[in-house]
């Protein structure tokens, strides 16, 4: 029924996080997704956004993928449904309130091809000793990502878990006062790595950044 009824006017149920404030659910159009006070957290622009990323990534030389940042499962979802990739996916997401939602209302669980961590991204990535070929970096708190994921410490520690040949999709602003830090970024990543790739105002808001070593 709430599916329906989106087709005429939005359906909304609000849920409190600790971490994320105020979390919508909303049936809209026939779809439903998962936003935060200000910003798309799952299944809306935010799912378009990270598509047109992995777009631009070989996934056939793909066999396993990290998410910092799972939110509601989008990308995971967009990487099962729409690019049929059936490896291994970990993902790594610190609010255990939206864990719940993925799980909830999305259908996103734990299973054979896919692990879930409920901790704190950088904390993950400090101790990670594994290997990816690719890394998905989407790490918001409402609009904003928070300094210590623009900080070089990090992405040290994202660099020597990426694999040798492996790929990073940054997820990196939506305001324009972050521009200086990524700009940044960009430039200490391109000391580290082949190539860097900067697209900005994707779907008229967001930039990405994508790293490949080939």
């Amino acid at each position: 029924m709430k599916q329906l009824l989106s087709y005429i006017y939005p359906v909304t149920k609000t849920i409190e996080s600790k971490y994320s404030g105020t979390l919508e659910i909303t049936w809209y159009n026939g779809k439903k997704h998962l936003n935060s006070a200000n910003a798309n957290y799952s299944y809306g622009s935010l799912q378009r956004i990270l598509k047109y990323g992995i777009e631009k990534i070989e996934l056939s030389k793909v066999n396993s993928i990290l998410v910092l940042g799972m939110g509601g499962g989008s990308v995971i979802k967009t990487l099962r449904t729409d690019f049929k990739y059936t490896n291994a996916i970990e993902a790594v997401e610190l609010d255990p309130v939206i864990i719940d939602i993925a799980k909830s209302e999305f259908g996103i669980e734990d299973n054979q091809h896919l692990k879930i961590h409920c901790t704190d991204a950088f904390n993950f990535i400090e101790a990670n000793t594994k290997l990816f070929d690719l890394i998905i970096i989407d790490l918001y708190i409402d609009l904003s990502v928070p300094d210590k994921f623009l900080s070089t410490t990090f992405w040290d520690h994202v660099l020597n878990s990426k694999s040798s040949k492996g790929s990073l999709l940054f997820n990196a602003s939506v305001k324009e006062t972050d521009i200086d830090n990524v700009e940044t970024l960009v430039s200490y990543l391109k000391t580290k790595v082949y190539k860097v790739a900067v697209y900005k105002k994707v779907n008229k808001t967001n930039t990405l950044i994508i790293t490949s070593s080939l």
